[in-house]
């Protein structure tokens, strides 16, 4: 299907709830994940951090995931016959996705499940729907870096708290927080290009006359990606001042002696 001139107010048919739905299914799978990998007595710090990069990690390499796929491999091809229009009134200069001037790449030309959603949230911003170079090129460090980090830091927070012997302890922890201020500004800094563009330019591809849109889409999904971020820097910032704060102690306290 070729992008809409102007995004059709939102309707609440099967595809828009299949597409919810999925989106919304992946904090009670991190729930699940967490209740599987953590012992009860974890701490809540630890435990909203897991909760949080589980469904980092769903998304990224899922519904993130499915919009690269489809960027690379759903297109359709430009037929330019002779009695077409002159090749310059279609606006087809360039810079062309992977160097083919005759496809449009993206979840617009395809019809599979994952290409629905995209093809859903394009409502609201119409670069997921296509092949936007500068969405793609964050989103193969999203998909290929975050999500991973996120996947990795999971995975330590479960040796964490299952660890009885403390400089164990004490060097998974040191590595866990490196991971997540790493990736927590990488998150910040991803979300800040996604949109400064359009920030820049009148929001020329964003739908915010329908609230929908606007307030569930644009702003719900992304935010998520703000504050939990930010609250984790602010966390990952305190650590590493305790930490210090413990280092200090201990060489005042090895000079006494």
């Amino acid at each position: 299907m070729p992008p809409p001139a102007t995004p059709p107010p939102f309707t609440l048919d099967l595809g828009t709830g299949l597409s919810l739905a999925l989106a919304f299914s992946f904090m009670p799978a991190a729930q699940m994940l967490a209740g599987l990998a953590l012992p009860r007595t974890i701490s809540r710090k630890y435990y909203w951090i897991f909760l949080w990069c589980a469904y980092d990690f769903l998304t990224h390499s899922i519904i993130e995931g499915s919009y690269l796929y489809h960027c690379f491999f759903s297109y359709e091809t430009i037929n330019i016959t002779s009695d077409y229009p002159h090749p310059a009134s279609l606006g087809n200069k360039g810079p062309h996705f992977l160097g083919y001037s005759d496809r449009n790449y993206g979840s617009y030309y395809s019809d599979a499940p994952m290409a629905r959603l995209w093809q859903e949230y394009a409502k609201a911003d119409s670069r997921w729907g296509g092949a936007d170079l500068t969405v793609i090129s964050l989103e193969l460090l999203t998909v290929f870096g975050a999500g991973p980090a996120a996947a990795y830091i999971c995975y330590l927070i479960s040796k964490i708290s299952n660890a009885t012997d403390l400089t164990l302890r004490a060097q998974l922890d040191a590595r866990m927080w490196f991971i997540a201020v790493v990736l927590s500004t990488g998150e910040l800094y991803g979300g800040f290009m996604t949109f400064a563009p359009e920030w820049l330019s009148s929001n020329s591809s964003l739908a915010g006359d329908d609230p929908v849109y606007l307030w569930l889409y644009l702003v719900f999904f992304n935010m998520l990606w703000v504050f939990v971020p930010a609250w984790i820097l602010f966390e990952g910032y305190r650590e590493l001042s305790n930490a210090f704060v413990r280092g200090a102690s201990t060489q005042h306290l090895k000079k006494v002696a």
